[in-house]
């Protein structure tokens, strides 16, 4: 089993930023993808962005040129700074992993969640 446990989430201004963090740990063989989603009340969960064991990254429009994701393999660790933030940036931010297990099949894992809110 893998687990993912997220930190960093909180309120903030608009124009604050934020960094979110998030731990991967259990018994693995590698992890391929990493990424970030979030939720906003009535709303399905939608991609932020994403980035591949060799950094390559993937950005959601809303949030091109104000989110930089970024992973530490080593410490199977995916960060989230959000800068600029917006009210529309508010949501139930998701962590996820696809992990690569010890028979060689991958796998979908999630965080349980961290509220973002953006507010004056």
């Amino acid at each position: 089993q893998v687990q993912l446990v997220e930190s960093g989430g909180g309120s903030v201004q608009p124009g604050g930023s934020l960094r979110l963090s998030c731990a991967a740990s259990g018994s693995f063989l590698s992890i391929n993808f990493m990424g970030w989603y979030r939720q906003a009340p009535g709303n399905q969960r939608e991609l932020v962005a994403t980035i591949t064991r060799g950094a390559t990254t993937n950005y959601a429009d809303s949030v091109k040129g104000r989110f930089t994701i970024s992973r530490d393999n080593a410490k199977n660790t995916v960060y989230l700074q959000m800068d600029s933030l917006r009210a529309e940036d508010t949501a139930v931010y998701y962590c996820y992993a696809n992990v690569r297990m010890w028979l060689l099949n991958d796998d979908d894992y999630w965080g349980q969640g961290t509220q973002v809110t953006v507010s004056s």
